[in-house]
């Protein structure tokens, strides 16, 4: 993202990360069982979803009304050797999972309502042996995960720009909370320098890890 938080410019641009920084991306995906992404990703990037190195995880998309277009590289590219998950809910039409299916991916029902039910999708996954899960946004799905308390750890990779824009997407997106003592607190774990961007890594806490590392009181 930008050093001002953006993970896109106000046209939809998001090559901020240089080639070293792409290819940690890529040694990561090769680590984890699936990576996951919003359906706006996939209409404004179209993105593959693979690793450049190594093993490609499955590749999961969040899609609550089934708008994936079944060309989508996500579906179509390696199809026979990485499978794709589209989650979608009990409201996506008929036809557009139809049509899904057809193209080659698994189609995922998780929750009746307007959003896929992301804790029942956790779940899912869970049962299909996933246990580590690359979350790249967009901004609101970021911010569907975080509030839920679904990510454990956050990785930030910042690109020595600033783009600027009210408009432009930020890294976190969705209701955002209204008050400081209710936002995601982290743990900073560690700060290192690829390429030519920053890259901070960060645990996300618990309140239990905040409960356990309270002093005791005097009495």
């Amino acid at each position: 993202m930008s050093l001002d938080g953006k993970i896109a410019t106000v046209s939809g641009d998001s090559e901020f990360s240089d080639e070293e920084d792409w290819m940690r991306v890529h040694r990561l995906r090769s680590e984890v069982d699936a990576i996951m992404v919003g359906v706006n990703t996939v209409l404004a990037d179209d993105p593959k979803l693979t690793s450049k190195v190594g093993r490609s995880p499955m590749r999961v998309v969040v899609d609550s009304m089934a708008r994936t277009p079944p060309t989508a590289r996500v579906i179509t590219f390696m199809r026979r050797e990485v499978p794709t998950i589209i989650a979608v809910t009990g409201k996506a039409p008929a036809e557009r999972i139809e049509d899904l299916r057809k193209a080659g991916a698994n189609v995922m029902v998780c929750g009746e309502k307007g959003k896929v039910d992301l804790e029942a999708l956790m779940e899912k996954l869970f049962e299909m042996g996933v246990r580590t899960l690359l979350l790249e946004g967009g901004g609101n799905l970021n911010w569907s995960m975080l509030e839920r308390g679904l990510v454990d750890e956050v990785r930030v990779a910042i690109a020595p720009v600033i783009v600027g824009g009210s408009k432009a997407i930020t890294l976190v997106e969705g209701e955002g909370f209204s008050k400081v003592s209710q936002a995601v607190k982290v743990e900073f774990l560690g700060v290192e320098k690829v390429g030519s961007c920053l890259l901070i890594i960060c645990k996300v806490k618990r309140e239990a890890d905040d409960r356990r590392n309270e002093t005791p009181s005097e009495t």
